[in-house]
């Protein structure tokens, strides 16, 4: 029994490490402003807002463990949520502007994908270029007017985007957990997770052992579209509104939870679980700056921070050999 709890507390060490961070930092929040986190208001505002920013961040993971990136999904989010809104406005069925919304995203993801692997464009330029085309797209579409989603109120689909459960837990939080543990089972006990890590290690290793590396790539950029779509929808009908910059806060915040929770910059590691808790140390410092009563100015220089020392650690652990033998 001791035997298998060694080999576990050292395949998981980063994890475990992260998750140390986690529960250090609710302490010192909770020692700082008792009144605020010892109360179940912050906790059902967490539920409410991180899921938005935990979902794209588990999302983009397999892609940053592919060794490549995407800067668009923050656009796409925008337009997909926007082709909700339009679609239910005229056709006024939520479920048609559900199926348009979740098209128009794997779209978007799958030509991510056909520009990276077909026309051989570094997955920063070209994602950088469709992240302005999209947006841009949005903002021609809307003329820069936003749309209303009061209407779907009463429909199924909109409590089941944003309802409560028993009044107390926001229905993204339910989402968040069934996307984690679906993905962290890809990750981790599927084959398909075995193909994303033997190809973000070593790509031409990974091409030998007669992995598909192309579509495991396609397939991830794909994926990311269709979560950006479900992300844009869930998030739009919490406010039943869509602005044409929805989405637009996501992209910094997103990369920041991927990248403190331990995926490398390089490719080839990652954890589903990690990528969690750092969403959840973004999501909840602003909070915790802010009830501690540090001045709000205070809040982008500590994210700079947390994220500076974190890569730093990992990359010295990394070259260092450590980290890699403790995974």
């Amino acid at each position: 029994m001791k035997t298998v709890i060694k080999k576990y507390v050292k395949r998981s060490v980063l994890q475990l490490s992260i998750f140390a961070v986690v529960v250090i930092m609710f302490l010192i929040f909770i020692i700082l402003s008792p009144e605020t986190f010892l109360s179940y208001n912050i906790y059902y505002a967490f539920m409410s807002t991180i899921p938005f920013t935990a979902i794209l961040a588990i999302s983009i993971t397999f892609i940053i463990i592919l060794g490549e990136i995407d800067l668009s999904f923050a656009s796409v989010v925008g337009l997909c949520a926007f082709i909700y809104a339009l679609v239910f406005k005229y056709v006024g069925n939520v479920y048609i502007g559900l199926i348009c919304s979740l098209l128009v995203g794997a779209i978007a993801g799958f030509l991510n994908g056909l520009f990276v692997l077909k026309v051989r464009i570094p997955s920063l330029i070209i994602t950088l270029g469709m992240s302005f085309f999209w947006r841009g797209l949005v903002y021609i579409i809307s003329g820069g007017i936003g749309l209303s989603l009061v209407n779907t109120k009463p429909s199924v689909w909109y409590k089941l985007l944003v309802g409560r459960i028993a009044g107390v837990i926001p229905a993204q939080a339910v989402w968040l957990v069934l996307i984690t543990i679906f993905f962290a089972v890809i990750l981790n006990y599927h084959r398909f997770g075995n193909h994303i890590l033997f190809a973000g290690d070593n790509i031409e290793s990974a091409r030998m052992m007669g992995i598909n590396v192309d579509r495991v790539k396609f397939t991830c950029f794909t994926q990311l579209g269709i979560v950006s779509a479900l992300v844009g929808m869930i998030s739009s009908s919490e406010i039943v509104y869509v602005y044409p910059t929805a989405g637009s806060g996501y992209l910094l915040r997103v990369l920041a939870a991927v990248f403190i929770g331990g995926t490398s910059v390089y490719g080839g590691r990652g954890t589903i679980f990690g990528t969690l808790m750092g969403a959840i140390i973004i999501g909840s410092l602003e909070a915790g700056i802010l009830s501690a009563g540090v001045e709000g100015f205070w809040i982008e220089f500590v994210y700079g921070i947390v994220i500076v020392v974190s890569l730093t650690l990992y990359s010295y652990l990394t070259r260092a050999g450590i980290l890699r033998k403790l995974i």
